[in-house]
């Protein structure tokens, strides 16, 4: 499985007419936040395969499209913030329910970051982040029941606390993210937000079972299982 992960920026690379030709092979797209819904469904329209994504600390809850619509989902897209789904990639596009075990994929997203001013829509104390968390918990519960395992890839914009996060307010890490992790052990945790600019500065950590992923701007991740 192929996995094509976006945040926080249009990238030149990806937001191109030859995007198919050198990622036709990507099985999903994941998008960790802070991006705007045409980057979002171009992705999805060129490359003909399930996205999924979480809002970052700068998107609105709306946004305006130059033919003057309001619009409060990037369309053919999944917002899957506060949620999980299990998805089949067996099917192509727009399959969102896996009957077969073996071929689920088990998603779960939380947008945003810890709260550092009064000015954004998603914008959480820890305290909150906690209970956002726990929201999760019946879905996963049950995925545990039906599929035999928790969760394979948790989505979020912001990263843990104490892994690839910074020393401000706005950049601060998850204790939640940390919780979700020792508790629900997902394979992947894929999240943007901390921008990076230095190449010794390692885009990847593991935390007990789950290999941590910051996408900034976009990364391929290979899964063999």
């Amino acid at each position: 499985m192929k996995i094509l992960a976006v945040s926080d920026e249009v990238c030149d690379t990806i937001y191109t007419p030859t995007l198919k030709q050198r990622y036709g092979d990507v099985d999903l797209v994941v998008g960790c936040g802070d991006l705007p819904f045409f980057y979002l469904e171009f992705l999805v329209n060129a490359l003909d395969v399930p996205v999924y994504y979480v809002p970052g600390n700068h998107d609105e809850r709306s946004q305006y499209l130059s033919d003057g619509r309001t619009v409060y989902l990037a369309e053919g897209c999944t917002d899957i913030d506060g949620q999980a789904a299990a998805v089949s990639l067996a099917g192509g596009r727009g399959t969102q329910t896996a009957t077969s075990p073996r071929s689920a994929l088990l998603l779960a997203g939380l947008g945003g970051c810890l709260r550092y001013n009064n000015q954004g829509a998603h914008q959480y104390s820890q305290f909150e982040m906690y209970e956002r968390a726990f929201g999760l918990s019946p879905a996963l519960l049950a995925n545990r029941l039906l599929h035999g395992r928790f969760l394979d890839i948790m989505i979020t914009h912001a990263p843990p606390r104490g892994i690839h996060d910074r020393p401000t307010q706005a950049h601060t890490g998850i204790n939640a993210f940390l919780w979700i992790m020792r508790a629900y052990k997902p394979r992947f945790l894929l999240h943007g937000h901390t921008h990076r600019y230095r190449q010794d500065v390692p885009p990847m950590s593991h935390y007990l079972d789950t290999e941590v992923v910051n996408v900034y701007p976009y990364r391929v991740i290979e899964w063999r299982s």
